[in-house]
């Protein structure tokens, strides 16, 4: 029997293993060859001893800042998601601990009708919200990149499944104390609920970061273009450099390896706590 759980446990951990190296490869190619010159990147692909550059340069990351305002576009993406981010942790986390806690008419209908938008995609509301939003007088600006996505319906879901299980006894001792709804919210509840916090975080920086279909829709100009974007131009403008093109790569996904690494511990937490698969 033990002979037989510790096959089961190898297999296991050479399954992680050979899944973990599935998608971490192709990150380490990037890398890679975002330190080679250009006329190595495609010719040392195919083997693993080009994984190890050779003469490691900084050349192809110079290039990207010449050739186009790639700080603009950092600034763009940063302005973009850190707005959504911050402003939907406060809109979603309030609305879902309205949901969880207070009782006002319509909640429960209006709860049924939070749920039932978390299956509708953005795809199928692109071209109606972006005729709105060009009648609005609001195309090719900040606003028209962040508004619309501030309120959202599985964030507000999370904070509503995090608050439902929270101790109504802190809440009780607060509303002793004279406190009402919203200081109970922001003295008592929100520094308690740190992990699903850092998840609804992480989740909306990773979808808003690499957003591409709707600032493609409705902006024109490199003046608020954000990195997605950016890198799709990039990739179309002559002569095609790989080596360059890696480079942008590699700079446009450590802003999200720092941030999940900051904060990867509540993230874990939220996880568990709030009961999200995957």
């Amino acid at each position: 029997m033990k002979r037989k759980s510790l096959l089961t446990t190898l297999l296991i951990y050479c399954t992680l293993v050979g899944l973990g190296l599935i998608f971490l490869v192709p990150i380490l190619i990037m890398l890679s060859g975002s330190l080679k010159i250009d006329t190595r990147v495609l010719i040392e692909a195919g083997s693993l001893a080009g994984l190890v550059p050779e003469q490691p340069s900084l050349e192809n990351y110079r290039d990207v800042s010449t050739r186009v305002p790639f700080i603009r576009y950092l600034v763009n993406s940063t302005l973009i998601t850190s707005s959504i981010v911050l402003t939907g942790l406060l809109v979603n986390s309030l609305a879902g601990y309205a949901f969880a806690r207070l009782q006002w008419p319509g909640r429960d209908a209006l709860l049924f009708t939070v749920i039932a938008l978390m299956i509708i995609p953005l795809e199928a509301i692109a071209v109606p919200l972006s005729y709105q939003v060009t009648l609005l007088g609001w195309r090719d600006t900040y606003l028209v990149q962040i508004l619309p996505f501030v309120a959202n319906a599985f964030s507000i879901y999370l904070f509503y499944s995090f608050f439902l299980d929270f101790p109504k006894e802190l809440e009780e001792a607060a509303r002793i104390d004279g406190a009402g709804p919203v200081r109970i919210f922001f003295s008592v509840v929100a520094p308690n609920a740190k992990p699903v916090f850092a998840t609804v975080a992480i989740l909306t920086f990773l979808t808003q970061w690499g957003s591409f279909l709707w600032p493609m829709m409705v902006t024109h100009s490199e003046a608020v273009r954000p990195l997605p974007l950016g890198i799709a131009a990039f990739y179309t403008l002559p002569p095609l450099q790989w080596g360059d093109i890696f480079a942008f790569g590699v700079m446009m996904i450590v802003p999200v390896l720092l941030l999940f690494m900051a904060f990867q511990r509540w993230f874990i937490r939220g996880v568990a706590t709030t009961g999200v698969k995957g």
